[in-house]
């Protein structure tokens, strides 16, 4: 798919469909097995899984005269990324602390971007056995069935996952919301949004493109919003590519706790 011709969405997320799940298997086979570790950055823990998964799906979706760029956790930043239209950006394990402890919540995360936005998008939780996918105008799907956002404008009762810090704090200015155990997956934390197993998320601030991009098509094509706190649009693709502050929920709902974050007691 040259750089110079259109991607069809539907197209697109067929064939990352395929290579995504081929990817949640590797990891899953390697799942709770006596793995290689090391951190890099300050804290952040990388395994053999993660540059195996990696590498796997970088030999699927890219190749001589694709024209489409690269952006990984786990890859060195090409910044020839910065000049193409279309980009494929990957999470090879989001929530690599889950997968290193055993736990369930972590997930294989990839989406194609077209000029910042992402077009398709497919998110692969091997232990819980869910495949999201999504193609921009075609919906949001979990294993085949179609899946939406939750309705409504109100704040109360509402399930919110986020930080725990910044739960406490929104509590101190929210009507009674149920704040959501942890999904240290931050891609699948902002999934269940889209699927209606969660009325709001929130990331904290330094989440990666890698963490967002997929989540944020399912959201959306899921009838929901993902933005900063301020209400902006997110822009994948930058020459730094981290972002602050984010929140998904609900189309109305989300207009709800956009306009409760201006409260100065939040202070985020």
């Amino acid at each position: 798919m040259p750089d110079t011709e259109p991607v069809d969405p539907a197209q697109a997320t067929a064939r990352l469909a395929s290579s995504v799940r081929e990817a949640g298997a590797l990891a899953l086979s390697m799942f709770r097995t006596p793995l290689r570790t090391w951190t890099k950055g300050e804290s952040s823990p990388v395994c053999e899984a993660d540059i195996a998964v990696d590498r796997l799906l970088h030999e699927r979706l890219t190749g001589e005269g694709s024209g489409i760029a690269w952006l990984s956790e786990e890859s060195a930043d090409d910044p020839a990324r910065l000049g193409a239209r279309y980009v494929w950006i990957v999470d090879p394990i989001d929530g690599t602390r889950a997968y290193l402890a055993g736990l369930p919540d972590w997930a294989v995360s990839a989406a194609l971007v077209d000029h910042g936005r992402p077009i398709a998008a497919c998110l692969y939780a091997p232990v819980t056995e869910e495949f999201f996918s999504a193609s921009a105008g075609g919906g949001a799907m979990c294993n085949g069935r179609a899946i939406a956002a939750t309705t409504g404008t109100s704040l109360e009762g509402a399930r919110i996952a986020g930080p725990r810090r910044w739960l406490e704090r929104l509590a101190g200015v929210a009507p009674p919301f149920i704040a959501m155990p942890r999904v240290r997956s931050l891609a699948l934390r902002l999934a269940r949004v889209a699927q209606g197993a969660f009325d709001v998320a929130i990331a904290g601030v330094d989440s990666h493109d890698w963490d967002l991009a997929a989540a944020d098509l399912l959201v959306h094509e899921a009838g929901g919003a993902l933005t900063p706190a301020d209400g902006g649009a997110v822009t994948y693709n930058r020459p730094v590519p981290r972002h602050g502050m984010l929140v998904a929920a609900g189309r109305d709902r989300h207009a709800t706790i956009i306009e409760l974050l201006r409260d100065e007691r939040l202070a985020f």
